[in-house]
C-alpha cells in the first residue's frame, strides 16, 4: 500500500492515506502504522466501511483486547465493541452509551492497568440544517503540557501519586453531562475502587514524560497536604487543555481514529440532540500498569 501521512496539529496526530482497512494489511504496512502511531498518537483514516469483524481484527494487530468493565453497552453479538450512541430503542432504552467522553479524560485511567489504545469507528454523524458535523471529538497533548511546566513543578512532582476513581468521574458527569446518569451502585464501586497512579507517567515505548491528572476524577497527591494538592491537580488539568495543546476532529462517516491514552486526553462536544443521530463503536487494546518518572 502506498501510505502517506498528513500531520494534523504542531503536537500530535495524522491523517494516514492510502489504506483500506477491511482488507488484509501486509506485515510491512502494519509496521509503518505502527510506528505512526507512536510517533503521532492519534492516527484518523477516513472513508473506511468495516463490518465488526474487520473492526475487532485491525483493533488486535495492536495487542490485546481491553473488555470495557461496565457491560451494559457492549455490542449484543460481539462484546469486544463498546456502542456510543444517542439513539433509543422502541421502548426509549439507550442502545449505547450516550455521554461516554462528555469531561475532559483518558480512557478508564481509574482502573489498574488502563487501555493502551481506543479505536472508534464512526456509522452515524449528526449533520445540522447547514450541513455541518457536529459532534467533534477533542483531542490534548498531555506530553506537551508537560515538557512546558515549569522546571521547579517537574521536580516538586517527580514521584508523587494521585487518586484516581470512578466514583468521581461518575459524579462530575451527573453533574455537568448533558444526559441523565443511573445512580452509583455498591456493585459497581466495588467493581471499581479507586486506584493510584502517578501524577507524571512515562509512556511505556517512547520514554516520554506526560501529565497524568483528570478534572474530577483525581483527588490528592500523595506527600501533599490536600489543599495544595487540589490547587496542583486543577491547574494541571486546566494546562492539559490550553488551545495550543489541542486539535478537533470533525466527524465524516466511515472514519476510524485511534489514539494513545498515555499521550492525549480526549472530549466528545455533545452539540446534538435527536433526531440527529450518532453511532460509534468503540475497542479498546490492553496497556500497562502506569510507570512513574
Amino acid at each position: 500500500m502506498d501510505l502517506e501521512f498528513k500531520p494534523l496539529s504542531d503536537h500530535f496526530g495524522a491523517e494516514v492515506l492510502g489504506v483500506d482497512l477491511s482488507q488484509p494489511i501486509d506485515d510491512e504496512t502494519f509496521s509503518a502504522i505502527e510506528k505512526a502511531y507512536a510517533k503521532y498518537g492519534v492516527l484518523v483514516f477516513r472513508d473506511q466501511t468495516l463490518t465488526e469483524p474487520d473492526f475487532i481484527n485491525f483493533t488486535k494487530r495492536f495487542g490485546e483486547l481491553h473488555i470495557y468493565p461496565l457491560a451494559e453497552y457492549a455490542h449484543k453479538t460481539y462484546p469486544e465493541i463498546l456502542v456510543l450512541s444517542n439513539i433509543v430503542d422502541d421502548e426509549g432504552n439507550a442502545i449505547g452509551l450516550n455521554d461516554g467522553g462528555s469531561t475532559w479524560h483518558t480512557d478508564n485511567s481509574y482502573t489498574k492497568v488502563p487501555p493502551r489504545g481506543t479505536f472508534l469507528y464512526s456509522l452515524e454523524v449528526p449533520i445540522d440544517d447547514s450541513g455541518n458535523a457536529l459532534g467533534d471529538t477533542v483531542f490534548s497533548s498531555v506530553t506537551a503540557a508537560y515538557d512546558d511546566l515549569p522546571e521547579a513543578t517537574k521536580t516538586l512532582l517527580q514521584g508523587r501519586t494521585t487518586t484516581h476513581s470512578y466514583e468521581g468521574k461518575h459524579t462530575l458527569r451527573m453533574k455537568i453531562g448533558k444526559y441523565k446518569r443511573k445512580p452509583m451502585t455498591k456493585e459497581i464501586l466495588d467493581k471499581l475502587p479507586p486506584v493510584e497512579h502517578p501524577v507524571i507517567r512515562v509512556h511505556p515505548q517512547s520514554g516520554r514524560k506526560c501529565i497524568y491528572v483528570i478534572a474530577g476524577e483525581c483527588k490528592g497527591i500523595s506527600g501533599m497536604p490536600d489543599d495544595e494538592a487540589e490547587t496542583l491537580l486543577d491547574d494541571l488539568a486546566e494546562r492539559c487543555h490550553r488551545p495550543e495543546y489541542v486539535y478537533a476532529h470533525q466527524w465524516r462517516k466511515g472514519d476510524v481514529v485511534f489514539w494513545d491514552n498515555c499521550v492525549v486526553q480526549h472530549s466528545a462536544t455533545q452539540n446534538y440532540d435527536l433526531p440527529l443521530r450518532r453511532l460509534l463503536w468503540r475497542t479498546t487494546i490492553k496497556g500497562s500498569i502506569p510507570a512513574a518518572n
